[in-house]
């Protein structure tokens, strides 16, 4: 197979493979080396494996939803968490990302729901309060009825973009809803760093230990 080919007086990657190459340099974490030992890599995987992958990544998004209720990314809308009554409807914990909800979800600690906000406020980017699903956590405790909501736990990220969203959350509610108890995850997860990469032991004590804000 000629991997190379040459153009002038320079050898170049083929086409194909560079077109893989450059999609993986595209993704979060991804350097140029390791995109090309990943691009060099799928050519020794036999073709009904790439079928198979490629096919993943077509249906990745035809086949997901937005949840309508907590915007967790799911086949159904709404989605597991929201329809499944035995949890406690009381209790709301606010996430940046999908990500996170599996890593809270294998600790086995919480049994609340759920809310995504899909980012977080980074004003150097651009990202406001509008940018992100804040306003429809907002609607949940508004609409609650005759469940009403009891405690939001900000879970958001360690960082600074993190620490503004759980600041501006705990403003909005006290200002609007003084009744609801409004928490932050406490030790256990240092500054900087993200809820995805902690072990389970970290994230029980940071539930364990959460604040009031």
């Amino acid at each position: 197979m000629d991997y190379f080919v040459k153009m002038g007086s320079a050898m170049k990657i083929a086409k194909p493979i560079q077109s893989v190459i450059d999609s993986f340099s595209k993704l979060p974490g991804i350097g140029p080396k390791t995109a090309q030992r990943l691009g060099f890599y799928l050519l020794h995987v036999p073709q009904t494996e790439l079928d198979s992958f490629a096919e993943g990544l077509s249906e990745l998004k035809k086949k997901t939803k937005i949840c309508e209720i907590c915007k967790n990314v799911s086949e159904d809308s709404p989605c597991y968490f929201c329809k499944d009554d035995q949890r406690d409807g009381s209790k709301i914990l606010v996430v940046e990302q999908a990500l996170d909800i599996f890593a809270i979800e294998k600790t086995g600690k919480y049994d609340g729901l759920y809310h995504v906000l899909h980012g977080s406020i980074n004003p150097l980017d651009n990202i406001g309060p509008d940018e992100l699903y804040i306003e429809e956590l907002f609607d949940r405790i508004r609409n609650a009825n005759g469940n009403p909501v009891k405690e939001i736990i900000v879970a958001t990220n360690p960082t600074m973009e993190g620490e503004a969203t759980a600041m501006y959350i705990n403003k909005e509610i006290k200002d609007k809803w003084p009744e609801v108890i409004v928490s932050r995850i406490g030790m256990g997860i240092p500054t900087g760093a993200y809820l995805e990469f902690a072990d389970e032991t970290t994230i029980k004590e940071s539930l364990d230990g959460r604040r009031m804000l």
